[in-house]
């Protein structure tokens, strides 16, 4: 029997069974406080209260990782993959098969800039966690709430705001070694970081935090910097790059007034050497001077943030927030002397950069009474572009663009009955660039008597052209590649079903939670690079292309006294049609994923063990190639199945104030995962060049110590 088939049995046997041996729960016993969640709410409220399904990653599971940055957490989570970019040092992301143009990142519900947009396109390791109270994830379209480009859904990173201490001071050290190279200095990966907070008064606070992360590159294949000869093994196979991140947070806390300013600053190098080596012989003495040409990529950015929250009258509440971001990227080009380790040649210039004022407003609340709400909200964006010719093939030496949007939504909640609330909502969206669009969502929560919790979600979102797909000019006398200014934003869907309960013993010794979870999702007027004339042969960024994804999921987490258990499986099906082909292939491509996370408290020790397990089956897409007799055909491609392993030991001493955590991360010593494409009778493999997912089993130790008094 297939999964898709198995899936709905497993969940009601689980339950049933559960369920037969479940004892009423006393309401006085002592339970762990729910999870609280603001993440497309009116106000902040329960998890279970939500007609969204939250997805929330708990400030102790980051710890328990011993995780820096937002890729360390997201790569053991369903229905996600990251996608490293070792030749540029980033990591992008997928979510349902969509790359991150199609997903929106939220720091505190304000889309953060980046070298390529607004709230898309991050790269998930310049996103520091240190100072993050949990991260909360919806999936599905999010249009009304969060604007165009949140089709897949949205991550929104809520940082930590208060604290219960008059002073926090909490300084970290972390040592990594990367794959098996490690040194002091110059290999491996080494983290200073420096948290403090303080109550200044009774309703002021402020927190500051530095943190420095040293990632000293891998070679894998590659020789390094200074290696001499032209064979392909210069340089690195992971870029090695320098972190520095401050932040700072002042908050007010009033009794109809609450406010806080957040400033960010951030600073990134990233060196990149070339591999082709020039060797300059001279014939007379027969000697080399090896020289080559390599970059060093600088990028700052500044986010400002300023919000503001609070009661109008008894039930109406307000939240507006006000931000200042700007991202640049610089790149210092130059030409290196080997032997003796200088630079020559010079050149510094700016890459590509993103400034902008955005902010976003709502009045929750709206004529409330017992059994309605309402919300009302706005959110303005005027986002100012620049790329160099350098940082994309462009008609002219640079592209400077800037972009307004003005957006209103509104939203309404409705009690029909104590089991039974809806949501409706729909938002406009205007532009200076694209016509007027639409974006819609329907969500409805169901209370069974058995405790069973039912939620549908139904959503669209418009995801708007990037710099490349717009603007690009690539043409010589071999290629004929241009954007297209006058394309369309893209329109998502997308429908969620969620089932889940909760069963609890009597005292509270365990408990379990399960959830079924079904959806579909589909892009139309996807935009491609399609064949616009074939002689000469000239290619056209167009909106033809459609997506559409399905799938299931199962998931539950079993607690019981120091332990905790929780699994998931995802099996879902990805279809894409490119429809400027007459002969196109459709097909549904199936993948598997699952997951399991096990931790394990040891109070005597001062202990806690935690392991972290993913498993993302064979993966498929259509390729387009073409066989002997140059005709264009389909090939499916096909990625090896592979499995993600961490494991951390956390111990406690001096009352909770010291912590040493030891662990590994990829266990199981992914490096390259190979792909093969098979069709129009041929195979074709080349498992040299499969995709780079990671760089082989790596350990590390963090010390940090909390002074809180």
């Amino acid at each position: 029997m297939s999964f898709r088939l198995l899936a709905p049995f497993l969940f009601s046997f689980v339950c049933v069974v559960t369920n037969a041996q479940e004892e009423q729960r006393d309401s006085t016993a002592t339970t762990k406080l729910e999870e609280v969640v603001v993440t497309g709410q009116y106000n902040k409220q329960s998890v279970d209260k939500s007609v969204f399904q939250v997805k929330v990653i708990s400030r102790e599971v980051i710890d328990n990782l011993a995780a820096n940055n937002l890729a360390d957490v997201l790569n053991q989570t369903l229905n996600i993959n990251i996608i490293p970019n070792p030749s540029s040092g980033k990591s992008g992301v997928q979510l349902f098969g969509l790359d991150s143009q199609y997903f929106k990142i939220l720091i505190d519900n304000v889309p953060l800039i980046n070298d390529e947009g607004l709230g898309n396109n991050t790269d998930l390791t310049q996103l520091n966690l240190d100072d993050v109270e949990q991260v909360e994830i919806v999936e599905g379209s999010m249009g009304v709430q969060y604007g165009s480009n949140a089709v897949s859904g949205i991550i929104n990173i809520i940082t930590k705001k208060s604290s219960k201490y008059k002073w926090q001071i909490s300084p970290y050290v972390q040592e990594e070694t990367v794959g098996n190279e490690y040194g002091l200095f110059d290999e491996g990966r080494h983290i200073q970081s420096l948290k403090v907070g303080h109550n200044i008064a009774e309703k002021w606070y402020v927190n500051g935090t530095y943190t420095r992360n040293d990632f000293a590159g891998h070679f894998g294949r590659r020789e390094g910097q200074n290696y001499e000869l032209n064979d392909g093994k210069r340089g690195y196979e992971w870029l090695p790059k320098l972190q520095n991140n401050a932040k700072g947070l002042l908050r007010y806390n009033g009794n109809k007034l609450n406010a806080f300013y957040r400033f960010e600053y951030f600073d990134e190098e990233v060196s990149r050497y070339d591999s082709l080596v020039r060797t300059n012989l001279n014939s007379a003495t027969q000697t080399t001077n090896p020289t080559a040409s390599d970059e060093i990529f600088t990028s700052k950015r500044f986010n400002h943030h300023l919000n503001f929250s609070g009661n109008i009258g008894e039930k109406t509440t307000y939240d507006a927030s006000f931000s200042y971001q700007q991202q640049k990227r610089n790149v210092e080009t130059y030409n290196y002397r080997i032997k003796t380790q200088e630079k020559f040649d010079v050149k510094e210039f700016e890459y590509e950069s993103r400034k902008g004022f955005y902010s976003r407003g709502t009045l929750n609340n709206l004529f409330a009474n017992n059994w309605s709400s309402y919300q009302l909200g706005y959110e303005i964006s005027t986002i100012d572009g620049y790329s160099s010719s350098l940082a994309g093939d462009f008609e002219t030496d640079n592209i400077e663009r800037r972009l307004e949007s003005y957006d209103v939504f509104t939203s309404a909640e409705y009690d029909l009955n104590k089991k039974w609330s809806v949501r409706p909502g729909v938002r406009g969206l205007f532009s200076s660039k694209f016509d007027p669009q639409t974006a819609l969502s329907l969500s409805s929560r169901y209370l069974f008597d058995n405790g069973y919790q039912l939620r549908a979600v139904l959503g669209t979102s418009p995801r708007s052209p990037n710099y490349n797909e717009l603007f690009t000019y690539f043409v010589d006398i071999n290629h004929d590649m241009r954007g297209n200014e006058d394309l369309s934003p893209e329109r998502g869907y997308s429908a969620f079903l969620h089932l889940k309960k909760d069963f609890w013993a009597g005292n509270d010794t365990w408990s379990l939670k399960n959830k079924l979870s079904a959806w579909y999702l589909s892009v139309d007027d996807r935009i491609e690079l399609t064949i616009v004339n074939t002689n000469p042969l000239a290619y056209q960024y167009n909106n033809i292309d459609s997506y559409k994804t399905w799938g299931l999921s199962y998931t539950n987490t079993v607690s019981y006294d120091n332990l905790q258990l929780s699994a998931g499986v995802s099996f879902s099906g990805q279809s894409k049609t490119l429809e400027s082909q007459a002969d196109f292939n459709d097909d549904y491509l199936y993948s598997l994923q699952l997951n399991g996370n096990l931790s394990y408290r040891i109070p005597k020790w001062n202990t806690v063990v935690s392991a972290y397990y993913k498993h993302t089956g064979k993966q498929y897409q259509f390729v387009q190639s073409q066989n002997d007799d140059g005709d264009v055909i389909f090939l499916k491609e096909e990625q090896d199945q592979y499995s993600w392993l961490d494991a951390t030991l956390k111990k406690s001493f001096i009352d909770n104030k010291f912590q040493v955590t030891i662990g590994a991360r990829n266990l199981l010593n992914i490096t390259r995962v190979n792909t093969v494409s098979v069709g129009g009778g041929s195979v074709h493999a080349n498992p040299t060049s499969g995709l780079l997912l990671g760089y082989g089993q790596s350990y590390f130790l963090k010390l940090s110590y909390n002074l809180n008094f």
